[in-house]
């Protein structure tokens, strides 16, 4: 039987680092490489070392490609499986892509860290995927229950967090037993308003204040002018800037996660999925509730795990690990319960003897000109099509004029429902 041939691709920092660590934790006798694709948002140089430092994927099986460079290679040699790893407006150009292809591959697709709760745009943007892979027992269960709510179809399998799972393997070096340093996960849009964010800043401060003895590191996802999946809108460095002079165990980093927890006492966040990472390796950590807990935060998921705490929790220095039930049921579970390379081994051999299903792809109203449009906007001016041209420019004042009537529909029935409140 011919090598299975999966190929990943990816543009964003954070989706780069999932597909390649996915990629690289595939079994050994498939023939495993992976695409960047030139987008406005893709990962610098230093950001796609820092992803491939720990993923099991050699930077020789990864090359940068265009979409049209991209397109021609995958119709003339089409791969058995390709991952998608990419915003869900991508996905949905990428799999209408592949699934035009004679022979189409097994479409895989996933999200790059906590996906709890399960939303209903991210099952609408990767409806054309044979496979949906998820992370940890929970998010199986809702992402199904929520798939047959509202009828958008998906298979599911279960596949260990690529980032926890190279963690827990040891793949950075050996956590040094004098670690002090605190490490804060920053993230690009938790918290999102400016005011919560230099509430951060202003704590990060004084908890380096309170012992000069221990470092406090923000660790960052970007250096200065690179692109992140999310756009940032105030950065941690610029709002310590405005805070005056600083501690000097008060630190910023760029080095990958896995390099900044060698050296962590605890890892703090608000919820990002580097607390899973600290977690896999023993090292305490603290989801701060300082916000409240809500989907918009991302940290719905550590109810009843007892890592919730405040800011006196971060000063005092106290981190904690999770119960064991809540370690089960999010992101680290038994390895053996994960079934994703079975799954697609089975579409892979369905797609060998022709028996790959069609791809569901959601449709809309524009035909090729919609189709156009949407790939226009995720791929900006690295699509020079002339049909791509053409569609933005028809569609972004078509698009101004639906948003405007919308708006007033919305205001309309605000106002009829206001109308018998108003008499009474």
């Amino acid at each position: 039987m011919p090598r299975l041939r999966v190929i990943g691709i990816a543009d964003t920092d954070s989706y780069v680092k999932w597909t390649a660590a996915l990629v690289g934790s595939a079994p050994a006798d498939w023939e495993r490489s992976m695409r960047i694709l030139d987008t406005p948002l893709a990962v610098s140089n230093e950001q796609q070392r820092a992803a491939l430092s720990t993923s099991g994927l050699s930077a020789e099986a990864v090359t940068r490609v265009t979409f049209e460079q991209l397109r021609q290679s995958v119709t003339a040699d089409p791969p058995d499986v390709v991952i998608l790893g990419a915003r869900g407006p991508l996905v949905r150009v990428l799999s209408r892509l592949f699934a035009g292809l004679p022979r189409r591959p097994v479409i895989v697709t996933g999200l790059p860290g906590i996906s709890i709760p399960a939303t209903r745009k991210a099952l609408i943007y990767r409806q054309g995927a044979d496979l949906f892979v998820v992370h940890s027992q929970r998010e199986r269960v809702e992402f199904a229950a929520l798939s047959a709510h509202t009828g958008i179809r998906h298979r599911f399998a279960l596949a260990t967090l690529p980032f926890a799972a190279a963690a827990a393997r040891g793949s950075a070096r050996e956590r040094d037993d004098s670690s002090s340093d605190i490490v804060f996960a920053a993230q690009a849009v938790v918290p999102r308003e400016r005011a919560d964010r230099l509430e951060v800043a202003q704590m990060l401060r004084r908890a380096a204040l309170a012992d000069a003895d221990r470092r406090v590191v923000v660790k960052l996802r970007a250096a200065q002018g690179e692109h992140q999946t999310h756009l940032e809108r105030d950065s941690y460095p610029d709002l310590l800037r405005s805070l005056g002079p600083l501690p000097e165990n008060l630190v910023v980093s760029t080095e990958p996660m896995q390099s900044a927890l060698d050296h962590a006492a605890g890892l703090v966040t608000i919820s990002s999925t580097a607390a899973i990472e600290a977690i896999a390796r023993d090292i305490p950590v603290l989801a701060l509730d300082i916000f409240g807990v809500s989907p918009a935060l991302i940290n719905v998921v550590f109810e009843g795990s007892g890592v919730l705490g405040s800011e006196d929790d971060l000063i005092a220095g106290r981190f904690r690990l999770p119960t064991e039930a809540w370690r089960r049921e999010n992101y680290l579970h038994d390895p053996d319960e994960d079934d994703w390379t079975a799954a697609v081994e089975r579409f892979v051999d369905l797609r060998r003897r022709g028996l790959l299903a069609e791809a569901t792809l959601r449709t809309g109203r524009g035909g090729r000109l919609r189709s156009a449009w949407e790939r226009r906007t995720v791929l900006g001016p690295m699509d020079p099509s002339p049909v791509g041209r053409f569609a933005l420019m028809v569609g972004v004042p078509a698009r101004a004029v639906v948003q405007t009537v919308q708006r007033a529909r919305a205001r309309s029935q605000v106002s009829r429902s206001a109308g018998p409140m108003s008499s009474r």
